[in-house]
């Protein structure tokens, strides 16, 4: 298990930035519209710069003249588990599944619960998808 967090960044625009720790960093995308509860709505996602895992509860404002200058604060935050699975059902580690470019996980947040994609589809754009719950 992991840990994920979503940040609201009133930064230039408004936007949530979508946090998964990964191999000791937190993997970052930033989401203009924000992660989606709708099972099957899309919502792009712009891979950033990985951030520190301490950044997890960043909560504050960034002074002008900074990179994402604005203020931000934690939206949800909880752990997350890889689900993505192979064709024999062992589970893909996360790290396999980033460099592929297509992240299944669970979340288990305040706001956000249940399983959702990342699915990568030019440069650094991905998609971030809350799929139906798998029975």
């Amino acid at each position: 298990m992991g840990i994920f967090v979503v940040q609201k960044h009133y930064a230039t625009h408004l936007h949530y930035d979508f946090r998964i720790g990964v191999g000791g960093v937190l993997k970052s995308w930033a989401v203009p519209k924000g992660p989606s509860r709708k099972i099957g709505e899309k919502r792009l996602a712009i891979l950033v710069a990985d951030h520190a895992m301490s950044y997890a509860k960043f909560e504050g404002t960034i002074p002008e003249g900074e990179y994402g200058a604005g203020k931000v604060i934690i939206w949800d935050h909880g752990k997350y588990k890889s689900t993505k699975k192979d064709k024999e059902g062992k589970l893909i580690p996360i790290q396999t599944c980033l460099k592929k470019g297509q992240i299944e996980i669970e979340l288990t947040g305040d706001k956000l619960n249940g399983p959702y994609a990342l699915v990568h589809f030019r440069e650094k754009n991905w998609l971030l998808i809350k799929m139906k719950t798998r029975r």
